[in-house]
């Protein structure tokens, strides 16, 4: 059985039923078998159906707002925004597919040569709980124009979220099989990695889950893309403009309650700006309010489960001990459910915790640089590599830095986001392989070279 937690009052929702061996079967045979009908469709046809399934999302956002409220925490003032952006996503490959897996012409020897995209057959997607919809959707949208067909393993805290997109399909009119739900318990996952008639698997979670599946994926010869955590630098120079990259830093810092890989987690300040950019960050956090993500007053809702507020209370315990300065939260409120308060580390050095692993909740981290080259080995001194923010008014300065940041995107004075029209993904732990973009529909298809005399 999967079961669905409130995270807010820590109470049983409901549970749904797990499928055995057998159900993992006959679920990924539904896929496999719409593959034929659903590839050789006109991808104008395909297109139409995935503007359906956007209209769909956005018929049913109140529905699927509640739901990631109730199952993960996510406030609904964020979730209405989580639907919109995945019915972009729907609607952005349906119009941009056909030009991203147009055939190229190259000029050899032969009379006419050239590449086309296909596509692989039919995939898996492993997903993380903490955007239910938009990471689904990121996965589906391109896999699905490029003429896949695809299996989602959807997070066991999320199986009404997960039941709910398979739900969208069906009322779009999809075909049956061309997206199928798989709610199964961790040990099964193995058995859909290895089965068959999987061709490809994508998988966003942490680095620890992400390095099985990788291995899993890599001895039976198929194709993964990761997208993995990351502890995000955001370098704030003194010539930045320090308002808006504070509003910027706390939106990034802050939004899901921290539970983001892309969040800017540790906040790296020049140090003639450090005292007084301390002061507008706090500022700032301090106007927040937690509590239940069903309000929409509500800023911060709670952790996802209490096994991860517990081991981000360890990190945060660990560098006040270490020295940092705490200047806002540090301790789990009394009460039930899964709350954890904004948080505000100051004074912090590379060998303390929350800036050696990554924080996954509303734990904002400030470390002093003495100069823009500092800052730069200090952003660069992590395993992960995801996004990365630049806040200066030298742009020349910053393309420079972000040529030398180990990172898969960077942000110059804006936020590091993931965009439908643009490639995201990571390096060193974080992952590799891109979504999004004509990178990231390029990653699930066979890039055949035909050669002509």
């Amino acid at each position: 059985m999967l079961t669905a937690t409130n995270p807010y009052t820590g109470q049983e929702i409901l549970k749904y039923e797990a499928l055995n061996e057998q159900g993992v079967n006959i679920t990924i045979a539904k896929a496999v078998n719409a593959f034929d009908s659903w590839h050789t469709m006109p991808i104008q046809q395909r297109a139409e159906i995935l503007k359906s399934v956007a209209a769909s999302l956005r018929k049913n956002k109140p529905l699927l707002s509640k739901l990631m409220a109730e199952e993960m925490g996510k406030p609904v003032k964020e979730g209405g925004p989580e639907v919109e952006k995945a019915a972009w996503c729907a609607e952005y490959y349906a119009e941009h597919a056909e030009a991203y897996l147009s055939d190229e012409k190259l000029p050899s020897d032969a009379s006419e040569s050239y590449v086309c995209y296909q596509p692989l057959g039919t995939l898996l997607g492993i997903l993380p709980w903490n955007a239910p919809l938009w990471l689904a959707f990121r996965y589906l949208a391109p896999a699905l124009m490029a003429g896949n067909t695809c299996v989602m393993k959807h997070d066991p805290n999320v199986p009404g979220c997960a039941q709910a997109i398979e739900q969208v399909f069906e009322e779009a009119g999809a075909p049956v099989g061309v997206m199928v739900n798989l709610p199964v318990e961790t040990p099964l996952v193995e058995k859909a990695i290895r089965h068959p008639d999987i061709v490809a698997i994508s998988f966003t979670g942490s680095a620890g889950a992400g390095a099985k599946v990788a291995s899993m994926a890599a001895s039976e010869i198929k194709p993964s893309v990761l997208e993995l955590g990351g502890s995000d630098p955001l370098i704030v120079l003194a010539d930045a403009d320090l308002d808006t990259a504070a509003d910027v830093a706390t939106l990034s810092r802050i939004i899901n309650a921290g539970q983001s890989c892309i969040a800017a987690k540790r906040i790296i300040i020049e140090a003639p700006v450090y005292d007084e950019f301390i002061d507008k960050l706090k500022t700032r956090l301090q106007k927040l309010t937690m509590g239940d993500p069903l309000e929409e007053s509500t800023d911060i809702g709670p952790i996802a489960r209490a096994d991860l507020r517990d081991n981000l209370h360890r990190q945060v315990t660990e560098t006040i001990n270490a020295g940092a300065s705490c200047l806002l939260g540090g301790e789990i409120p009394d009460g039930n459910g899964f709350a954890y308060p904004v948080t505000f580390l100051a004074d912090v050095t590379a060998d303390m915790t929350a800036f050696r692993e990554e924080t996954f909740g509303p734990v904002m981290c400030a470390i002093k640089a003495e100069s823009a080259e500092h800052a730069l080995v200090l952003a660069n001194d992590t395993e992960f590599g995801l996004g990365a923010g630049i806040w200066t008014d030298n742009i020349e300065l910053a393309k420079d830095l972000a040529m030398k940041i180990n990172a898969g995107q960077v942000a110059i004075n804006g936020i590091v986001k993931t965009d439908p029209r643009l490639p995201s993904g990571g390096i060193k732990k974080s992952g590799y392989g891109r979504e999004l973009g004509p990178h990231g529909i390029k990653e699930f298809v066979n890039t055949k070279q035909v050669w002509i005399k």
